[in-house]
């Protein structure tokens, strides 16, 4: 097929398809990771039909898609795969961990193949003979030596003959007492399920009643879990009868028998074989015979051939259209490819009009509210208008936490075979939203901690045994907003943090540490770079490269790292983030002459303090005690040593905001207002200033720094 599009000849060879590769490459993408969720999700005992077609029709996705655009290699091994997931949702084959491996392995493969395709075939080629020989020895039943004992496959149904052989001519006999002839029903027993819910089935038997000509219907004892099997009289074909048991069930969950055990089911029959209508408006599909041959029954001439088709195949054929095109509506009105870049501009103008709107505001505060009634009145709706559509651009740029998640099964299934121990993965919060720039920045630190619980921390299933734990270790993954900010910790509940060995390390590379050290601060000492406590090094770790890395890459991004362990219970290690870095809340605060900007969802309270409310302490550090708590003083004039013009203007109002689960007041001279301010990053413009996490436009056109909250608050803690 491949040749056909590309070398043919005529209006396909002028055809150029290489305009589409980028749209394939993303959904071959997409549907490799759907396919390979799907397989880690896959319950072996009892394999659902929907999750093994689902799988199947990743794997024809793929296959067709490579076909098309000539990438033969992708499509020869997706149709080895193809070939064994079908056997499988048929039935023919019980699924064993070696299969779940193999397409597992297949599907690495085929993204490297991709990969290869996309540079424009540079690169190291990629062998797929072993693979599609393990396909093929599991797609024919032959299970290696190591592999359980598979459950004799059920005889596979036999294949249906095309409508021109021969064979399919011959005449099969009728079901004992009911003789063959036009519109003469004919009875079949149809089992329905596995069910979830066994009163789904009712709703079939309800065709039958509300239907006219449709049959009866009646129970019968079912012989499996979960499924109802009924006697059904009925002279519709059985295309007719899934196209109208589709509004209740899947069609997969239906299969039809004959009782009688010399007649074939009557799902061997071909699906293009000729209907013909009986007398009485009944349909019934022809035994022995072929279009127009002399003597049929019906054939064209012959009077029962002038009635009208049953209203019962009209009313599925319309009702199953209808569903099609709903179903076909709904997926191409549910998602827009867009370009990342273009959203960012998008947001960049969006913060363009917030400073825009912001400077309208104040430009017009001092307006008579009579005599502009209406420019006024215009100005709200447009800070309301800015507010709402800046809320809906940045919501573009949010992506829930599952897409970062969910690349960490299969990477756990991997490294836990290779360590030979057993750790389960949890997730929470997989909904939670991150602006779509951090998340790329924050997989990789993720993937380093999730491999660290997993070599350093989760023990071997003997040792958690013998310490009275399960063998199975359990990483956990969450994800919360909490204030203005996002956490996301890592888990794991194995041997936890040894003090007496980090100190012992530290102590060895010459590192300033002592006894008197809290844990807090002898955790920390993990992040120095090359420290490791792993007595030797693999390719999983123990280099002393990793953890350093992880806090610069987080500091990078604003946020911080915390972490909390007891020794022989586990590990904790908190990742806190900002929400966004685009457009924020904010608290304007006045110093001087200087204008300071507050995150509103840092923000605790304010209020006014006298002078003897505060208490100075050893060192010059001050105190102020807030309803029984006393919390350290941050006197912004001094630390960003503001001049004071006006001598008798002091500072007496304080503002506590709360960071990394830790509060301060600020000193300030006045409060200025809230409103929503434009994140201008001013590391890339000037360079990075102690205390300060950005700046910001202001409505008159001058620059307002906006402050780090999270390093005050360590600054306090120092």
């Amino acid at each position: 097929m491949a040749e056909t599009y590309q070398e043919g000849s005529g209006a396909g060879a002028d055809f150029d398809l290489s305009q589409f590769y980028q749209i394939f490459f993303e959904e071959a993408g997409e549907n490799l990771d759907q396919m390979e969720q799907m397989l880690l999700d896959l319950d072996l005992t009892s394999a659902d039909d929907e999750e093994l077609n689902g799988i199947f029709r990743c794997a024809h996705s793929i296959k067709g898609g490579s076909a098309t655009f000539g990438f033969s290699d992708v499509a020869e091994l997706t149709h080895q795969m193809e070939s064994l997931l079908d056997r499988l949702r048929r039935h023919e084959l019980q699924p064993i961990p070696q299969m779940v491996d193999v397409l597992l392995e297949s599907a690495d493969a085929s993204r490297s193949l991709l990969a290869r395709h996309q540079a424009g075939g540079h690169g190291e080629a990629v062998s797929t003979t072993s693979l599609v020989h393990r396909i093929s020895e599991l797609a024919a039943g032959r299970v290696p030596s190591e592999a359980p004992a598979a459950a004799p496959p059920p005889p596979p149904p036999p294949a249906a003959a095309p409508a021109q052989a021969p064979a399919a001519a011959a005449p099969a006999p009728a079901p004992a007492g009911k003789p063959a002839a036009a519109g003469q029903p004919r009875q079949i027993e149809i089992q329905v399920g596995p069910l979830e819910r066994l009163e789904q089935a009712d709703a079939i038997k309800e065709l039958f009643r509300d239907i006219p000509g449709l049959g009866s219907i009646r129970d019968l004892p079912a012989s499996q879990p979960n499924t109802r099997l009924f006697a059904v009289e009925t002279s519709s074909t059985q295309d007719d009868l899934l196209d109208l048991f589709a509004f209740h069930v899947a069609k997969e969950q239906v299969q039809f028998r004959d009782p009688s055990a010399s007649a074939p089911p009557d799902d061997v029959l071909a699906d293009d074989e000729p209907t013909l209508v009986a007398e009485g408006g009944s349909t019934e599909t022809p035994y022995g015979f072929f279009n127009g041959a002399p003597g049929a029954p019906n054939a064209e001439g012959s009077p029962g051939a002038a009635t009208a088709p049953q209203p019962v195949k009209a009313a599925a054929k319309a009702a199953s259209a209808e569903s099609k095109g709903a179903v076909q509506a709904q997926m191409e009105s549910t998602t827009i490819r867009v370009d990342v870049k273009k959203v960012d501009q998008l947001i960049n103008l969006v913060g363009e009009l917030v400073i825009t709107q912001a400077m309208l505001a104040q430009n017009s505060r001092g307006l008579d509210a009579g005599a502009y009634q209406q420019l006024l009145a215009g100005l709200t709706d447009l800070d309301r208008n800015t507010r709402d559509l800046q809320e809906s651009v940045m919501s573009i740029r949010m992506i829930p936490m599952s897409i970062v998640f969910s690349r960490f099964p299969r990477m756990l299934r991997d490294l836990a075979n290779k360590l030979g121990k057993k750790v389960e993965l949890v997730t929470l919060g997989e909904a939670t939203e991150l602006d779509k720039g951090l998340v790329e920045k924050i997989t990789d630190p993720l993937t380093h901690l999730v491999r660290n619980s997993c070599d350093h921390g989760i023990e071997m299933p003997a040792d958690r045994l013998a310490k009275g734990k399960s063998e199975q270790g359990t990483i956990t993954l969450s994800a919360s907003h909490q204030g203005g900010s996002i956490v996301i910790e890592v888990r794991d509940d194995g041997r936890g943090l040894s003090r007496e060995k980090i100190l012992k390390k530290a102590q060895e590379r010459g590192l300033d540490v002592s006894e008197q050290m809290s844990d807090a601060d002898v955790w920390q000492l993990i992040f120095a770079p090359g420290f490791s406590t792993a007595d030797e090094v693999t390719d999983v770790s123990g280099r002393g490269v990793g953890m350093d890395v992880v806090k610069r890459n987080i500091a990078a991004l604003n946020g911080s790292v915390e972490i909390d362990s007891a020794e022989g219970y586990g590990m904790k290690v908190s990742v806190r983030l900002p929400l966004t870095l685009a457009i924020m809340d904010g608290m304007s605060v006045g110093v001087g002459d200087e204008v300071y900007i507050l995150p509103l969802s840092s923000v605790v309270e304010s209020f006014q303090v006298n002078a003897n409310d505060v208490s100075t302490v050893a060192q010059g550090s001050q105190l102020v005690k807030v309803r029984e708590e006393y919390m350290p003083v941050i006197a912004l004039e001094k630390i960003f040593q503001v001049p004071r013009f006006d001598l008798n203007k002091s500072s007496n109002i304080m503002v506590v905001v709360e960071a990394d689960g830790s509060r301060v007041a600020l000193l300030v001279d006045e409060l200025l207002g809230q409103h929503q301010v434009v994140v201008k990053n001013l590391e890339t413009n000037y360079r990075k200033v102690p205390n300060v996490s950005g700046a910001t436009i202001l409505g008159d056109g001058t620059v307002a720094l906006i402050l780090d909250t999270g390093g005050l608050v360590r600054r306090a803690r120092h």
